[in-house]
């Protein structure tokens, strides 16, 4: 049996606005640092004992992967100095794809074209951390991919109740186990623990950035990553499917800081 070789590059989308980060919330437990992070809208460097992207990208070498790419807008420098200056990491390389608006994820995607060239690559949030063993499942399918994770895992395992759940993607995989569509914003009146999320956590081939180009404008007026993959499928572009029933950690409010900081505390970082 043919071995596949491990992929070594990823790219993490760190461009977004961070409106909702920005949103005042007297209720969210942070001290002055976070505060003043979550203010900038930058979430990946809000402060969990240190930056929230320290552990993607020392989850991401742990998984095989030793070239990182930085999804970034041109006014957030504090990331870039960060990397260049303050930290620098030994077991991945650290560079950065300039996004020039913020204009959705499947944009954020064609910005690291270049840094991808004809290499598959994963491609993960940054403001979401996922465990090791998900990332080691995308090397596992030996082809472009995605790992989904189970409705009620996430519930459990996660900082995500069960209402914010609810609303993420679903997915439906075919009997070959390929991915076979997305439902965006789903409207489901009881909760379902066997309903398969999408948390943006994928391997692709070169092939994906013909769909970035392509994929029309979403009624939120982006570039969506999760449509662009659609209207790969139709081409024919084949996604197999992992299932994972871990969790995964959201950074994406003032209210969930205090709780990633608490599940991230024993997590030791090596970069």
């Amino acid at each position: 049996m043919s071995v596949t070789a491990p992929i070594t590059k990823a790219v993490i989308l760190a461009r977004g606005l961070g409106k909702r980060m920005r949103e005042k919330d007297s209720s969210a437990a942070i001290d002055a640092a976070q505060a003043a992070a979550a203010d900038s809208g930058v979430k990946a460097m809000v402060p969990v004992g240190r930056p929230f992207l320290d552990y993607l990208l020392s989850t991401l070498a742990e998984a095989g992967c030793n070239r990182a790419c930085l999804v970034i807008g041109p006014e957030h420098g504090a990331v870039r100095d960060y990397y260049t200056h303050e930290q620098h990491p030994s077991r991945i390389e650290v560079c950065f794809a300039i996004q020039p608006e913020p204009l959705g994820t499947a944009n954020a995607v064609l910005a690291a074209e270049d840094f991808a060239s004809q290499d598959e690559f994963v491609v993960i949030n940054g403001d979401n951390y996922y465990p090791v063993e998900a990332l080691q499942a995308l090397q596992r399918l030996g082809q472009p991919g995605t790992v989904l994770f189970q409705a009620g895992s996430l519930a459990r395992n996660s900082n995500i109740r069960e209402e914010r759940v609810c609303a993420f993607a679903s997915c439906v995989v075919d009997f070959a186990g390929f991915l076979a569509d997305i439902v965006e914003k789903p409207a489901f009146e009881t909760f379902d623990e066997a309903r398969l999320i999408g948390m943006n956590c994928w391997r692709f081939g070169p092939a994906i950035f013909a769909a970035c180009r392509d994929v029309p404008l979403s009624p939120r007026g982006e570039f969506e990553l999760p449509l662009a993959v659609k209207l790969a499928i139709r081409r024919g572009i084949k996604l197999k499917v992992a299932i994972s029933q871990s969790g995964v950690l959201d950074l994406s409010r003032r209210s969930d800081i205090s709780a990633v900081a608490a599940r991230l505390a024993h997590v030791k970082v090596q970069l």
